[in-house]
């Protein structure tokens, strides 16, 4: 098979952690175990996608601040959190706190623009300023200016036995230049380079420039480093659906594949009045994917990927999947589990 131009030096997998509407322990419980055993597994993170209104984890860095107490080395992210929805002042506050107290390995990823379904949710969620919120990316400027430990308050100093600070506490000094940006255009893109952050791609641009995604994906990268300070050694992530199937059974192939066929006629054309284009599943053998990923114009840009997992799987398919993608196609890749003489050692 061909060997992918840059050796995969981080290899992640990201997960919407559905649950049960009725039950929602057990959910967060099976998203929880499946960090662990990514750590076992020797990953080099895990990442948790943000659901709003849905049986997805509405709260990644409330579980991510669960996954602290029960992972040592495992790095932990979000892949995005929808800053429309948030208040910068409070996000920054429990991001330094998880990041504390997982020893300094969350990674947020975020994106900007109004929040999904606004119309529906714009009276409980802004109910005195729904008409004059900013959605844009001075929410992330702000954000970052929070994160970096830079005054929020023209007041500090005692007052009584209380003591107070011009910064957000805690403050994790490195954390903001962690802050990854979820961009589906080129505009994000650039922006995103130009402000130093790091680059979450994802399974869906918008078709600006070509009709084909590998080759839109790679313009992506491309302009980001172009505009980043860094250059070639501004961070990148590409996330698309990847299913090994090496031990799986013939029932789970079964499943896998028609999952992916159920999801094949979006990835054939633009989609909507975005024009976005959907990059098809990945499922097969190990050697087939890595063969699929080497040709791959996107893939051939980047040494760090987050796998997604599919959605509405059980957890003994995602505990398959993830043993296959740890244990025979990262290898394949060129990457050295974490704790094993790798990258993330």
């Amino acid at each position: 098979m061909t060997v992918p131009e840059r050796p995969l030096s981080k290899l992640g997998f990201l997960t919407i952690g559905l649950f049960d509407e009725d039950e929602p322990a057990a959910g967060h419980e099976s998203t929880l175990r499946m960090i662990e055993l990514g750590e076992r597994l020797g990953f080099d993170s895990a990442w948790l996608r943000d659901r709003h209104l849905q049986h997805g984890i509405s709260s990644p860095v409330a579980v991510l601040a669960a996954a602290t107490q029960r992972t040592s080395r495992i790095e932990l992210g979000t892949a995005v959190i929808p800053l429309g929805l948030e208040n910068p002042f409070r996000l920054a506050e429990d991001l330094a706190t998880v990041d504390v107290l997982s020893g300094g390995r969350l990674n947020p990823g975020v994106s900007v623009g109004p929040p999904t379904h606004y119309d529906h949710i714009k009276q409980h969620l802004y109910p005195d300023s729904w008409d004059a919120e900013d959605f844009g990316r001075t929410r992330l400027s702000r954000l970052l200016h929070n994160l970096r430990g830079e005054p929020v308050s023209t007041f500090s100093g005692r007052e009584g036995i209380e003591t107070y600070s011009r910064r957000v506490q805690p403050h994790s000094p490195g954390l903001a230049a962690r802050v990854w940006y979820g961009a589906a255009g080129l505009a994000s893109a650039e922006w995103a380079g130009e402000q130093g952050l790091n680059l979450l791609t994802s399974s869906v641009v918008r078709a600006e420039e070509d009709d084909d995604f590998a080759r839109v994906q790679r313009s992506h990268i491309l302009r980001f480093r172009e505009r980043h300070p860094l250059g070639e050694r501004a961070r990148v992530s590409q996330g698309l659906v990847v299913i090994p199937t090496d031990s799986a059974t013939p029932a789970q192939r079964s499943k896998y594949e028609e999952y992916a066929r159920g999801r094949l006629a979006r990835t054939t054309a633009p989609q909507g009045p975005g024009r976005l284009l959907f990059a098809p599943d990945l499922v097969g053998t190990s050697e087939r994917i890595a063969q699929a990923l080497a040709e791959h114009a996107g893939f051939q840009q980047v040494d760090e990927v987050v796998f997604a997992l599919p959605f509405t799987f059980e957890y003994e398919d995602y505990e398959q999947i993830l043993t296959d993608t740890a244990t025979r196609l990262g290898p394949l890749l060129g990457w050295t589990p974490a704790g094993r003489g790798g990258q993330g050692a």
